[in-house]
């Protein structure tokens, strides 16, 4: 039995930090359409925002932790918008960059993801992505989000386990492209609901309010975020 875990641990640490060959061309594109397919279709949006706004309350999430508040919890609504409450002081730079990270962390999750890719490191995209949703798990505060988190969670599991290596570099270029394309249209969304007068305490509101910078500038800031993340993601997964 000792023996069997000594040779399987080292095994398991050169399957999760080698390289993967990248996939062809056209599994690139392919699996760039069907992403684009997900995101700009109303109908499939719907369903496919749930992933934008997973990524979306984890970045509020994580940097919440990461400048050193005390996050709450998270809640994901059917309706795919969502809530993270943490605790600590209502102002500085910690409250700031807390409140930035919501629209910015999908394209720069999108951008991560195809840094590695274009190292070769798919195995390890798809289990950094199954710990970082089930430590997103942990913090879920209602039953549609935990539900929503698992599936997804599930999904990346059981691809990063049972799937032959072809599959995994596709599904995981579907992820990074959808993430690209994804999180590009939410912050047009929030600038077509803010024209119209409404979503007045979306996350820019609270920034402008925090820093005293008009809203637009924060909104212009997604929006540069978003699209430079698709241009430079988007020619790191070309590369192959």
């Amino acid at each position: 039995m000792a023996s069997t875990a000594a040779t399987a641990l080292p095994d398991l640490w050169d399957r999760l930090t080698g390289t993967q060959p990248d996939p062809d061309l056209w599994v690139v594109i392919a699996t760039a359409v069907a992403a684009l397919a997900a995101v700009v279709p109303h109908r499939l949006w719907r369903v496919s925002r749930n992933a934008i706004t997973i990524a979306h309350e984890g970045g509020h999430g994580l940097v919440a932790l990461l400048t050193g508040r005390t996050l709450t919890g998270i809640r994901l609504h059917s309706d795919t918008s969502g809530l993270t409450v943490s605790r600590g002081k209502p102002y500085g730079i910690g409250m700031i960059l807390t409140a930035a990270s919501g629209y910015t962390a999908p394209p720069l999750l999108g951008l991560g993801g195809a840094a590695l890719l274009a190292a070769g490191r798919i195995t390890l995209l798809l289990w950094a992505a199954t710990a970082l949703l089930m430590a997103m798990l942990v913090m879920i505060r209602n039953a549609y989000g935990a539900l929503t988190v698992i599936l997804t969670g599930g999904t990346f599991l059981l691809v990063s386990w049972l799937a032959g290596p072809q599959v995994q570099a596709a599904f995981a270029y579907a992820v990074v492209w959808f993430l690209l394309f994804g999180g590009v249209r939410p912050a047009f969304e929030l600038q077509a609901k803010r024209s119209r007068g409404g979503a007045g305490d979306s996350d820019a509101d609270q920034l402008s309010r925090l820093t005293h910078v008009p809203a637009g500038l924060w909104l212009f800031l997604f929006h540069a975020v978003s699209l430079c993340s698709l241009i430079g993601g988007g020619r790191w997964l070309l590369e192959v």
